[in-house]
């Protein structure tokens, strides 16, 4: 065999191997919206005074989020992580504001902005407006007993 016909089976190899990948992410996402996830967008928040056009885009992934007792459970569509890669409690989130998103922020025509606190630091979330509702009744309620876990910045 030539080196030449090697090359074209590596190359072969190579495009099957990432069309799987591609595949296996698609299949994932799908499974996980068919379990009850939302989509959400998130990226680690940037200064509120140091935003700029350019950094609009940076930062964000899309994602799918679940719900789990206390916790808001975000994962990533694009990783390959089993497990969450962010994992918000409802006792510690704090909404500390809320805008549309600018025109330059393509992931999330007809979204809410959430800016949220936690002690890991603070978050954009970027959802619809069903999800945001629910997002936002999640924090409100809390079980007997306990302080309210709803809590947002004025």
């Amino acid at each position: 065999m030539t080196t030449t016909g090697m090359t074209v089976e590596i190359v072969l190899v190579v495009v099957a191997a990432v069309l799987l990948l591609v595949a296996l992410v698609a299949l994932r996402r799908l499974q996980s919206l068919r379990r009850g996830g939302v989509d959400v967008a998130l990226r680690r928040a940037l200064p509120a005074d140091a935003v700029t056009a350019a950094d609009d885009q940076r930062g964000w992934h899309s994602g799918i989020a679940r719900y789990r007792g206390d916790q808001f459970r975000w994962y990533r569509v694009s990783g390959l992580r089993s497990g969450p890669n962010v994992v918000l409690d409802r006792f510690d989130v704090e909404i500390v504001d809320r805008r549309a998103p600018r025109a330059t922020e393509l992931h999330a025509p007809g979204s809410t902005v959430l800016r949220c606190r936690t002690g890991e630091g603070t978050f954009e979330l970027a959802m619809g407006a069903d999800v945001v509702t629910g997002f936002s009744s999640w924090l409100e309620a809390t079980p007997p007993g306990r302080s309210t876990g709803y809590r947002q910045a004025s």
